[in-house]
């Protein structure tokens, strides 16, 4: 990842991090002492991407299961950032999490609430795809886990934007949506939503990131570069 300025263990089958993970890892801008949670970090692919980006902050990973936490653990000391990157087991529940509150918050909830929604994932899968308790569980979580100020970053499916608005809402305003569309002729199949816990400024909608071009490179020039580490999504 990066341009292999990052490299990641992960399960020869079942779910595998990849572009989810670098565009939420590019939307996070913490600043330098900012504590950063990553709630279902899984083998730690965000976090880890996220904490090369920026140097001087400091990244916790929440992650059930003990598989992905374990790689998770070893992918920290594999890119030789024990230091201020750690992951421990713990589950999405009541509560906040360990070592709350964070400065800011990123996660990549699991897309589907109802398992007739889709068919049935491989079984290594079933835990990132499916949120046995929703997607209020999630938010509500992460809004828990953040101080007032502090930010939560998120990336799903474009067709729930209208469910994760409304739940961010009940805790948090200052709202942000960024659509990431396949071309620029195609909807959107993801959205980054920002929101500050206590924010009080109006929802904006920010231009679209555009992945392909039709008949060109694989990536446009502006995803690219976000991909390789040498641009970030930015929030203004």
């Amino acid at each position: 990842m990066l341009g292999g300025r990052v490299s990641v263990r992960q399960p020869a089958k079942g779910y595998r991090a990849g572009l989810d993970a670098a565009l939420l890892a590019a939307a996070c801008d913490a600043a330098r002492g900012e504590r950063v949670l990553e709630a279902g970090c899984g083998v730690g692919a965000v976090m880890i991407s996220a904490a090369a980006r920026r140097p001087d902050a400091v990244f916790v990973g929440l992650e059930r299961d003990a598989t992905a936490l374990a790689l998770a653990q070893a992918n920290i000391a594999i890119n030789g950032l024990e230091a201020r990157v750690s992951a421990v087991g713990g589950e999405i529940g009541g509560g906040a999490a360990p070592g709350a509150p964070f400065d800011a918050a990123l996660c990549n909830p699991p897309f589907f609430d109802d398992p007739t929604r889709l068919r049935a994932p491989h079984p290594a899968k079933a835990g990132a795809w499916m949120a046995g308790d929703g997607l209020a569980a999630w938010t509500g979580f992460l809004a828990r886990s953040v101080r007032d100020g502090g930010n939560l970053t998120l990336i799903h499916r474009a067709d729930r934007l209208a469910e994760l608005v409304a739940l961010l809402g009940e805790r948090c305003g200052s709202q942000q949506v960024r659509p990431i569309h396949p071309f620029a002729d195609a909807p959107a199949k993801r959205v980054l939503v920002r929101a500050v816990k206590g924010g009080r400024a109006p929802l904006q909608l920010l231009p679209p990131l555009v992945l392909h071009s039709r008949g060109g490179a694989k990536h446009t020039p502006e995803a690219e570069a976000i991909l390789r580490g040498e641009a970030d999504l930015a929030w203004r």
